[in-house]
């Protein structure tokens, strides 16, 4: 198996390094991005929707942790975008 994909990774390395490195490099930052999104809301929808935790959810809080999550998604995907556009508007003129 490691020899396969060491293979095929250096191959596709060798023809472009650089491209391998910017892809790798996408990845991790979306895994991150990821990873910081589910904390986020995990620690700000289920403290403002579940002041008392117990061993389930009451329908209030259901209700309240799904519009919080939609709206906190929603607003990471509008900034997400901003961000990227950003960054491509600069790279396209720097």
């Amino acid at each position: 198996m490691d020899s396969l994909g060491g293979s095929n990774l250096s191959a596709f390395a060798s023809s472009d390094p650089k491209t391998a490195v910017m892809r790798q490099i996408q990845q991790e930052a979306a895994v991150q991005n990821a990873r910081m999104l589910m904390e986020k809301l995990n620690e700000h929808c289920f403290e403002r929707c579940v002041p008392k935790p117990g061993s389930s959810l009451s329908k209030g809080e259901e209700s309240c942790f799904t519009a919080c999550m939609e709206k906190y998604m929603t607003a990471w995907n509008v900034i997400s975008r901003q961000y990227v556009a950003r960054i491509q508007k600069e790279a396209s003129t720097g």
